[in-house]
């Protein structure tokens, strides 16, 4: 049996057993949208484990909890070819262990996470990790070498400045290309890309051709990777997201060895094409230009990437040039070239360089911009050009103007933000538009405020807490509303260094209001990544306030959402929180920073309520594809809202009323289809798709999707849920009642108090009344009655009965207590089911019988892992295949199915981690070292007796 075979016998042991049965009622766990789309029909790849990987991917298997990842196993989906020539893909694994280097240090740890032993601190190991960055260079700004290390295309500014964003950022100069065969284009195009995670977002501006109609990616062989069909619109930019780039596409990316290339399909054919690299200068560029020529398909053109220095107005740029030098035989001959700026053909600098046809590229610093160039420059009146010297002289030009993209300028203003931060569930909204003469649009919301707002201000950071730094004061634009207002206008007037701090995300709008005169809502002004959708263009967002839930809520926080519904009745959201404080952030920074849903404002019925996603940063956006018709239809008539919660308030934090129009009650393309057909053609999920969703569960004889919830056929008195593929069914448990006198009733699960028996001057319904808003837990996601107990059901581990929780009703607080086990007098006590919380003592041992009667046997049903049968209650550490015996996870036999638990491990408050080999859980490397002194202290005290 080869180690593939050996990996899937493992994990069926482990998860086979709950793929039993049950048909889905509408799922009442709230499903999370698809975040990993299944693969293209066709695509060649491996399949493992419910995923699928592209050839040459390389990963660590993940067993699912509460195995986890296997770090120390290496998996490779290898190309094979058929006979037939056709090419697929073959898993294979191997331990990667004994591959490990050695540490040069004494004394080794093992980080979390990881396979091989490190050093702990400093020098001594710093030979296995200096190969990781031979060719990085890391950017020193110094004032005689910036444009030096603005040109140094090894810096990843992106990665580097900002790994919690985990964004590279890349360019691509496309022009035409001159062959006798080939068709060529005059046409010039400047290509950024931003690189998260897996997907791929791209901003294409061009010059001097018609709009294209397809933008191909090309790998390193030739082949088209990716194909983009531009949509038509008046916009001559265009704006697109290539998702879930394959491994082996995202490593040819890395190594600039992907090529874009863009077609007209209407009238002339025309092509331009470029390699796509990664550059220093997109780090800091606040200003740009394309570079075009006047002659006809010359196959020349230019990108120029600019800045200011932070405090001096002086211009960096960076020249990438195409077809402008001349190729030669000779090995790199200098060619002169003369850099001009010019307003209006005039003149104002000029630079003369020597560059190759090997290393066109070309950066400079223009020092000390006076006040007319600078008001130029922020005008977009300036030109910069660039020509070649000698007998065949070539002239490339273009204006500058400030950076162009498909990102949103946005900000979320919150009382959190304030100069003096505040808690007053108040919300303020802003999306900005720059244009190529330096106007700016503004559109900006305010809602929530509890006095009249007295001024709105666009301004930089203050140089002193008390001093604020004000630039432009739009408040003649503003038009008052109730608990609010809005301002829509135009701002003409931006200076040049003004246009830079606005696209290096320096400036802030700041509202104040005849309550707080200093400001209310604050929130700075920030570039919003291109997500794919079109909304943000034309649309303002829905402001989310703490005081439109219910009740109101006093937080720092605020938000705004964009929301739209496609033709398909897809629904696309982006969410975007602002102003959580640090207290808050502490509270929840084991948890998910917030959690996102959607449902209708009529809170009596909540049926309708979805979730969306949970997020930890300030940033949540996805796709819901399986809307029911009756959400769809609240979202056309402005009914539903959008709600964020958080540890701190799981009821409601931020919230705001969505109003989608859409004619999805009507049909997804307008045609009008009678309810109950448009329930099944529509809103129903495909079952095609569920079925290839990795993800899905398959129970009783139909597919469940990843997170529904679901009463099974066999006993309606349990709860079933699916996650990833493994289904786990619970008893429901019953509260436990308070009423003297209870009956069962025939068509439900749990006693009920009889309220013909319970005395006149009390009834039971007033007891409810008393407090009928009750207790909202996040686990099971409904409503507790004041008073009442259950067992809390945690998602995916169930019903936790090893605790009991409590509504306090005057509170609204849910209180929960772990149940405290009696003492027993037995030496060997046993659980005698796995859903127990206490352990008894076993009335008599039993052998373990052959394995026909555990195949036969009508009583207790015995469990099989691997080669190995258990008795029901027995519990044990299992072996996996090229790992051994995982002494941190223990499994246990209920009833026939295997369940496996990994130890709990304590929170860590220290910042320096470690694990050491044959514990189970992390722990603090001080404390180890402290541990470590310890013990040679006491040895050396054994030497001395």
């Amino acid at each position: 049996m080869d180690v593939l075979l050996l990996l899937a016998v493992a994990a069926c042991a482990l998860f086979c057993p709950y793929a039993h049965a049950s048909r889905a009622k509408a799922p009442a766990l709230p499903i999370q949208s698809e975040r990993e789309p299944l693969p293209y029909k066709g695509v060649s790849g491996c399949s493992f484990g419910g995923r699928f990987y592209s050839l040459e991917d390389t990963w660590h298997p993940d067993l699912g909890d509460p195995f986890g990842v296997m770090h120390c196993v290496m998996c490779h989906c290898e190309p094979q070819r058929s006979r037939r020539g056709k090419v697929f893909g073959k898993v294979s694994c191997k331990n990667i262990k004994q591959d490990c280097p050695e540490p040069d240090c004494e004394e080794p740890v093992l980080l979390p996470g990881h396979c091989c032993k490190s050093c702990p601190k400093g020098d001594s190991g710093r030979k296995s990790t200096e190969s990781l960055f031979d060719g990085f260079e890391f950017f020193q700004e110094k004032e005689d070498d910036l444009h030096k290390s603005y040109n140094d295309r090894s810096y990843l500014s992106s990665e580097q400045m900002n790994t919690g964003d985990s964004k590279t950022d890349f360019v691509a100069l496309l022009t035409g290309v001159p062959e006798l065969w080939l068709p060529s284009s005059s046409g010039v195009a400047r290509a950024r890309f931003t690189l998260t995670k897996t997907n791929l977002a791209f901003s294409i501006t061009y010059q001097r051709m018609s709009r294209p109609g397809v933008i191909v990616f090309q790998d390193s062989d030739g082949n088209t990777a990716f194909e983009f069909r531009v949509p038509r619109t008046e916009s001559d930019m265009i704006c697109g997201v290539w998702r879930n780039l394959p491994k082996s596409h995202m490593r040819q990316l890395q190594e600039e060895q992907l090529r874009v290339t863009m077609v007209t399909t209407d009238g002339r054919r025309e092509e331009i094409q470029g390699k796509i690299i990664k550059h220093r200068a997109l780090f800091a560029e606040t200003f740009s230009a394309t570079l075009t020529s006047e002659e006809e398909n010359a196959g020349m053109g230019g990108i120029a990437m600019l800045t200011l220095s932070d405090t001096e107005n002086n211009l960096h740029f960076i020249l990438l040039m195409q077809g402008v030098v001349p190729a030669s035989e000779n090995e790199s001959p200098l060619v002169p070239i003369r850099v001009k700026l010019q307003y209006r053909q005039h003149s104002l600098r000029e630079i003369h360089a020597n560059v190759t046809a090997h290393d066109p590229d070309f950066a400079e610093v223009l020092t000390d911009l006076n006040s007319r160039e600078l008001f130029w420059l922020s005008r977009g009146q300036l030109q910069i050009v660039v020509e070649t010297e000698g007998h065949d002289p070539r002239r490339i030009s273009g204006y500058i103007t400030g950076k162009k993209s498909c990102d949103t300028l946005q900000s979320v203003m919150s009382s959190g933000d304030a100069l003096t931060p505040l808690k007053t569930g108040a919300v303020g909204s802003a999306v900005f538009s720059l244009h190529d003469n330096g106007t700016l649009d503004y559109q900006v919301q305010v809602a929530g405020v509890s006095s009249d707002v007295v001024s709105v201000t666009i301004e930089m950071k203050p140089r002193r807490r008390s001093k604020r730094s004000v630039l432009y004061d739009v408040t003649a634009d503003f038009v008052a509303a109730p608990a609010g207002g809005r301002a829509v206008g135009s701002y003409g007037r931006m200076e040049a260094r003004h246009i830079h701090m606005l696209l290096q995300n320096e400036l802030f709008i700041n509202v104040a209001t005849a309550e707080h005169t200093e400001g209310e809502l604050r929130g700075q002004i920030r570039t919003l990544l291109y997500s794919g959708l079109d909304s943000h263009t034309h649309e303002l967002p829905f402001p989310l306030a703490g005081q439109f839930v219910s009740p109101p809520v006093g937080t720092s926080a605020g938000g705004h959402a964009w929301v739209s519904v496609d033709e398909r009745c897809h629904l696309h959201y982006e969410i975007v929180v602002n102003g959580l404080g640090k207290s808050d952030d502490v509270a929840v920074n084991a948890h998910l920073h917030g959690l996102a849903e959607i449902g209708e404002m009529d809170e009596s019925n909540t049926n309708h309520k979805r979730l969306l996603t949970g997020f930890y940063g300030e940033q949540a956006q996805g796709v819901l594809k399986d809307l029911s018709v009756e959400l769809l239809r609240h979202l056309d008539k402005g009914t539903a809202f959008i709600q964020v919660s958080t540890k701190m308030n799981p009821r409601g934090e931020i919230r705001g009323r969505i109003h989608v129009p859409n004619s999805c009650e009507f049909g997804s393309r307008g045609e009008v289809v009678e309810e109950a057909e448009f329930d099944d053609l529509v809103f129903v999920r495909d079952p095609e798709e569920l079925r290839k969703d990795p993800h899905t569960c398959f129970f009783e004889g139909e597919h469940h999707a990843h997170g529904s919830r679901w009463t099974p056929h066999y006993n309606s008195c349990f709860s079933c849920t699916c996650q990833k593929k493994t289904v786990i069914c619970d008893p429901v448990i019953c509260p436990a009642l308070t009423c003297p006198h209870t009956y069962q009733p025939e068509d439900k699960c749990c006693p009920v108090c009889d309220e013909r028996k319970a005395p006149k001057e009390i009834p039971a319904a007033e007891k409810v009344e008393e407090h009928p808003e009750g207790c909202y837990f996040e686990g099971d996601q409904k409503m507790h009655a004041p008073g009442t107990m259950w067992h809390p059901f945690v998602p995916p581990f169930g019903y936790i009965k090893c605790a009991v929780c409590t509504c306090k009703g005057s509170t609204g607080e849910v209180h929960c207590e772990k149940v405290t086990c009696p003492p027993l007098t037995c030496s060997r006590p046993v659980r005698r089911n796995p859903s127990d919380c206490c352990k008894e003592c076993p009335a008599e041992d039993t052998s373990l019988p052959e394995e026909g009667e555990l195949m036969q046997a009508d009583g207790t049903r015995h469990c099989k892992f691997g080669k190995n049968y258990y008795q029901n209650s027995e519990n044990w550490h299992p072996r996996v295949p090229l790992v051994g015996e995982m002494k941190c996870i223990t499994c246990w036999c209920d009833h026939g199915v295997t369940k496996c638990q990994r130890k709990q491990c304590p929170l860590l408050s220290c910042s320096n981690i470690t694990r050491r080999e044959g514990k189970c859980c992390p722990e603090c490397a001080d404390d180890f070292t402290k541990e470590e002194e310890m013990k040679m202290v006491e040895k050396k005290k054994s030497w001395r007796h």
